[in-house]
């Protein structure tokens, strides 16, 4: 009768779950198991306390080489988490899915992190959910700023009527292809790259592999990416004078472009992430919130670049902002910009932390935004309230309630061109994930967070353009 090590039988005398228990079981039940049990797990015994007297062992050399090397393979120590997670504000919970609220969860538990919150539109993300916010103390997380860096809002009010839009889409539409280019990898090449102060920054000389992404930086100057990126023309209504921008009751044209720092911004998320991990060991559930210490050189590095990739998404939307201005003729009434997947040096409570905004909308008292509902949902002009609670943020759009997937899945295209003229909408490129249907709705994501801004003015989709999907552009 055959004997039959299991590896309970290897974990009783001793062996761990690792490598060396598979290689065990495998030689015990292989070349032993002609002898009694109670033999073999003596014999398996000596190996595991003793491995060096068995290294001239024919048949347990491999095994006892193993365990030798197991013993003296240098060990990783993560970084524990906090045992209980510190208090945060969630605003719209109800419209939040409970992974978003897991991973806000661990990362409450940081031993870097200060506070958090929890914006309407969260949803889950990679380390930090879309929608969430994190202080943290002389600490920066890649992932917690985002593959996107900078990405970020920007609109133009024209001193145009609505009625002069009504009556010349077909020039808007051209003038709308004519200067924006969308998706992954497109650029602009010879007399037809921008120029911009951003690409005559020190700040690339900063690491060689940020110098040799110079040139793709400059092609893709003044484009948009795939994905939830848009230029768009609309109506936007102001139901009274602002005082602070300016500008009169009524309904103008307006411009509003969403998209971050391309290729250049990606590239850098990727080389610090992976550089964060390799420095700060977190447990499994925490390793995509591995974070750089401030004070440290790699910390300063990422710093510095972040925010260039940041000036660089700024500099994306001015460019296409200032042609669109000169092919239109018009006059700008007032420009409002904001961006999110960042990081900022902020007081909180008494104290300088580092804020990260992954997909929030900057909020403190004053500061003027732009959250967007979806093609076919208004956006709305706001100006934060400066709630502390928030972290002085807000949401930084509907956000999704469909992945992408499920969107292609359960969307026909037959029912996303029935809302699109539903709703009075022309659209040039874009696929079936990003169908307004697979967004939350704007107006239950505004009306939970009342407390932290205060709507300036309704901006209305017209004409949109994202990342092309087959659709033709004539």
């Amino acid at each position: 009768m055959e004997t039959i090590v299991n590896g309970t039988d290897l974990l009783n005398i001793g062996y761990k779950q690792t490598e060396v228990l598979g290689q065990a079981l495998k030689l015990a039940n292989s070349k032993y198991n002609d002898q009694p049990k109670e033999e073999v797990l003596a014999l398996f015994k000596k190996v595991k306390d003793y491995p060096e007297n068995f290294l001239d062992d024919e048949v347990l050399e491999p095994l006892a080489s193993a365990m030798i090397e197991e013993a003296n393979a240098p060990v990783v120590e993560t970084i524990p988490l906090k045992e209980t997670a510190e208090v945060y504000t969630v605003y719209g919970e109800s419209h939040i899915e409970q992974g978003a609220k897991d991973q806000m969860d661990v990362a409450m538990r940081l031993p870097v992190t200060v506070a958090g919150a929890l914006m309407p539109d969260a949803h889950q993300g990679y380390g930090l959910p879309i929608g969430g916010v994190l202080a943290t103390k002389n600490a920066i997380i890649p992932y917690g700023v985002g593959v996107d860096i900078g990405c970020r809002m920007a609109l133009s009010v024209y001193d145009i009527p609505e009625e002069h839009f009504l009556l010349n889409e077909a020039k808007y539409k051209r003038e709308l292809v004519a200067h924006t280019k969308f998706g992954a990898g497109h650029g602009y090449h010879g007399q037809y790259k921008a120029g911009h102060e951003v690409l005559d920054r020190n700040e690339f000389n900063i690491a060689p592999f940020i110098k040799k992404l110079h040139d793709k930086a400059w092609s893709q100057l003044g484009t948009s990416g795939g994905g939830n990126h848009f230029v768009e023309f609309g109506i936007i209504e102001f139901d009274k004078r602002d005082e602070v921008l300016g500008i009169d009751k009524g309904r103008y044209v307006a411009l509003l472009t969403h998209s971050g720092s391309r290729g250049f911004g990606a590239t850098i998320a990727g080389h610090y992430t992976k550089l964060a991990k390799d420095i700060t060991k977190l447990p499994k559930e925490a390793a995509n919130l591995a974070y750089l210490d401030l004070n440290s050189q790699a910390g300063q590095e990422y710093w510095i670049a972040m925010n260039l990739a940041g000036d660089y998404a700024s500099a994306c939307h001015q460019v296409i902002h200032d042609k669109m201005k000169k092919a239109l003729g018009a006059e700008v009434l007032a420009k409002v910009e904001n961006h999110h997947n960042f990081a900022w040096k902020e007081i909180l409570n008494g104290e300088e932390v580092i804020v990260h905004r992954k997909g929030a909308t900057p909020a403190g008292k004053g500061v003027m935004g732009i959250i967007p509902g979806s093609m076919t949902a208004p956006g709305f002009l706001v100006r934060g309230k400066g709630e502390t609670e928030a972290i002085n943020s807000a949401s930084h759009g509907a956000g999704r309630q469909m992945s992408r997937t499920q969107a292609i899945k359960n969307i026909t295209k037959a029912d996303m061109r029935q809302m699109l003229k539903d709703h009075g909408v022309s659209l040039i490129g874009a696929g079936r994930d990003e169908a307004p249907m697979a967004y939350k709705d704007i107006e239950a994501v505004m009306a939970s967070q009342t407390d932290l801004v205060d709507v300036v003015a309704k901006f209305t989709p017209k004409l949109v353009r994202m990342a092309d999907d087959g659709s033709r552009e004539d």
